[in-house]
């Protein structure tokens, strides 16, 4: 049947893109809505939880209450399917995954399932069958957890089978919102104030207050993005609710305070309503939010328009979008990472409120958003949750056998800014690429328009891609005729965009705003980006820079095919064969410590032979040499590499990809390292026209960005030089960002990589 082929083949294709998920702008397909199940009376009644050492709150130990007890669930003969009953039962659109051997954490109790044997159809895992409820060889080293989907089921209803032990039940429902009621706060972003709201059933309901306390408030604003909560104004709220009646949950909310999420505090009391359907406190709960620094209104400018970092103990570094990244501390004047033994989601929400966020969305190990540089600071970290900064909570300060492979990183829970409402991606084959539309103003009414591609580049596509909450730019495009967009959004609205990169939305970035010069048009020539979830990141090792170091006197006659590649100074043309070059040698070893492989933009036909070197080479530029004085004038001239890219060495269990011999392919592995030595040619500075002195030496790798990487932060290198005429001594190389501030204000010239080589 030609019909069903066809079908067939359209899933197939779908489905590679189907990891990818949908982002926001794009619909998803339509969900089943919630129907309560209807149980026999025979049927056990239990509560699930997911408990124990989580990482993100849907994920966990599956906990059964039964009989007036929390008991635990085997993993013998468990499958997705029984996981996929557990996540349903609990509202969760589907499981992800499972996971034996008490991943989170041995549980206590009973084990209240054996050798489960679930369809994943059944209303709830008391109707799989199984050795019979409490019926069990197995110990708690074999408890089971899963992972469920963010998804919440439509329509999702709690319902509480177990009246008399409402105090031991987590709060299960289909959503929650803060709902701004003053005209104040209805046209701010973010929405700061309102009323707390949860969806039950389908339907919103307020919260009666008269059990609410200020660790609830904490909670709720934490999961919205918000670092703490403060008073507010309950005289104008109290108007508000006589005018217009509320209509309540059946339940009231107990938070410890130290929650990342809402499902993770406790259901309190059923709700007593009052004849006239008020409550007994009388009142739905309100909540008031203090925003940090990044997302706080101010009266003359709207929102800041970069975002930087204030906090001088704690940052985050490697991440695509604003409050994720690798958890990076200040000690003894030099950052550091954490290891991630122990590393749990309460630690991970104490460093995200202390960066003016909310609670932790997820605590990451592994260096799952790249490995850092230098010492690892912090082992075994234990907070309480608490606490002002990560630097507070308890730790072990041997961190013996941890390595950067175990780098501790954070996502949090931002505010809802709206940023994406302004922004989409036109006509590309899947949802990660395509032509660049924005929402401006003109004339007094909002119109879809394209971006002027003059001067779009790597900053300004990872500025998109991060708005877009799509990950890193992978490309920029100054050309879309092969992405068709929507026909009416054709006209240029934004011109002249200059980004710094670390901008929330491209509004933030310099542009024209409404005296638009575009000479190319918009159209076809429009700018474009391609999205992924994940980057290069590129650091050089300062060590081996110091370790190799040394000068060499080479007669002009032996570098003809260097001078040739503007390897030497301006002057030396003007010098006879038989004089002498002072070149400053050493060797450079360039990690990739990112998620993914380095590779160079340029394709295969557009590489450019090197009789020279004897290989291709992809990279134009691919890194600059320079010294510079003290006050920061550079007295050597910069040497413009171009390179091959090859896998020198990598770290263990991971093959080598690349190699420049024979027109192989090209890169950088995540985790192996590109070596160039100090003996090959053009692997120096010419400092024959250098006097003696004290001097800063610098090295960039991927100046001109052509290349997106994760944190150009750390793609610089700088290195003390004093040279006495005869000799040459290099100390205290070290990378961009890996010392305090301070410190690093001791050596002139650039601080970090970002500024705009164009």
């Amino acid at each position: 049947n030609i019909f069903l082929w066809e079908i067939v083949l359209l899933e197939l294709a779908l489905s590679q893109y189907e990891h990818l998920g949908y982002p926001p702008g794009y619909p998803d397909p339509e969900q089943e809505q919630y129907t309560a199940p209807q149980l026999a009376a025979d049927t056990p009644r239990i509560q699930l939880r997911l408990a124990g050492d989580k990482r993100k709150h849907n994920e966990g130990r599956v906990e059964v209450f039964y009989n007036g007890e929390w008991g635990t669930v085997c993993d013998d003969d468990f499958t997705i399917h029984a996981a996929q009953v557990v996540c349903r039962e609990l509202g969760y659109l589907e499981a992800v995954s499972w996971s034996p051997s008490s991943k989170y954490g041995k549980g206590e109790g009973p084990i209240w399932f054996d050798n489960l044997h679930c369809t994943g159809k059944e209303k709830t895992l008391a109707l799989c069958p199984s050795n019979g409820i409490g019926v069990s060889d197995c110990k708690h080293s074999e408890d089971v957890g899963v992972v469920c989907s963010d998804k919440r089921i439509p329509g999702f209803k709690f319902i509480n089978t177990l009246p008399n032990h409402i105090e031991n039940l987590d709060i299960q429902v289909e959503d929650v919102r803060i709902r701004a009621i003053l005209s104040s706060y209805r046209k701010r972003i973010p929405v700061t104030e309102g009323y707390v709201e949860v969806k039950d059933g389908g339907k919103w309901k307020q919260i009666c207050n008269a059990e609410w306390t200020q660790l609830n408030s904490r909670v709720i604003c934490g999961m919205f993005g918000f670092p703490g909560e403060r008073k507010y104004n309950a005289r104008v709220y109290k108007m508000f609710a006589r005018r217009r009646k509320p209509s309540y949950w059946d339940y009231s909310v107990n938070c410890t305070g130290n929650e990342a999420h809402l499902s993770s505090c406790k259901l309190g009391q059923a709700t007593t309503l009052k004849p006239n359907e008020t409550c007994a406190g009388g009142l739905p709960v309100v909540v008031s939010c203090v925003p940090g620094k990044a997302f706080a209104p101010t009266p003359m400018t709207g929102f800041r328009k970069a975002f930087r970092h204030e906090q001088p103990l704690v940052r985050l570094r490697g991440g695509a979008i604003v409050g994720e990244g690798r958890v990076e501390v200040l000690k003894n004047g030099e950052w550091g990472t954490i290891c991630d033994d122990n590393w749990s989601l309460l630690s991970a929400t104490v460093v995200c409120r202390e960066l003016g966020f909310g609670t932790a969305k997820e605590a990451l190990s592994g260096g799952r958003l790249g490995q850092g540089m230098g010492p690892v600071h912090m082992n075994e970290v234990e907070c309480s949750g608490f606490e002002k900064s990560i630097t507070e909570c308890f730790f072990n300060k041997e961190a013996l056998g941890c390595s950067h492979e175990e780098d501790a990183a954070v996502r949090c829970n931002v505010p809802a800014m709206g940023f994406q409402e302004s922004l989409r991606l036109s006509g590309g084959r899947n949802p990660y690429e395509g032509r660049v539309e924005v929402l401006m103003e003109r004339n007094g009414s909002l119109v879809w328009g394209t971006v002027c591609s003059e001067g779009w580049g790597t900053m300004e596509a990872m500025v998109v891609c991060r708005q877009l909450g799509l990950g890193f730019a992978s490309n920029a495009f100054q050309e879309t005729w092969y992405w068709p967009g929507e026909v009416s959004a054709d006209n240029v609205v934004m011109s002249g965009v200059r980004c710094s990169g670390t901008e929330m939305s491209l509004s933030h970035c310099l542009h024209h705003g409404t005296h638009l010069s575009c000479p190319k048009g918009g159209g076809r020539n429009a700018a474009g980006v391609s999205c992924s979830e994940t980057a290069p990141d590129l650091v050089l090792n300062p060590q081996v820079v110091e370790q190799t170091t040394y000068m060499e006197d080479r007669p002009m006659f032996m570098l003809q095919c260097a001078y040739e590649e503007n390897c030497l100074s301006s002057n030396s043309g003007e010098v006879p064969a038989n004089s002498y070059r002072r070149l400053l040698r050493f060797s450079s070893q360039i990690h990739n410590n990112g998620q993914s492989d380095f590779r160079p933009k340029a394709s295969r036909h557009s590489w450019v032979w090197h009789d020279c070197h004897r290989h291709y080479h992809s990279m134009e530029v691919f890194t600059l040499y320079d010294m510079f004085s003290l006050n920061g004038t550079k007295v050597a001239e910069g040497h413009k590499a171009s390179f091959c890219l090859e896998d020198s060495e990598c770290d263990e269990g991971i093959e080598k990809r690349y190699e420049c011999a024979n027109f192989g392919e090209q890169g950088i592995t995540v985790g192996c390292w590109d070596t160039y030595r100090h003996d090959i040619d053009c692997q120096w500075v010419d400092i024959t026209d250098l006097k003696p002195g004290d001097y800063i030496f610098q090295i960039i790798i991927n100046p001109n960005y052509e290349v997106p990487e994760s944190d150009y932060s750390n793609n610089i290198m700088k290195c003390r030089c004093r040279y006495d005429g005869h000799r040459v001594w290099m100390y205290s190389c070290h990378n961009g960002g890996s010392l305090s501030t301070e410190t690093e204000q001791t050596f002139p010239g650039l601080l970090n990589n970002q500024v705009t080589h164009r």
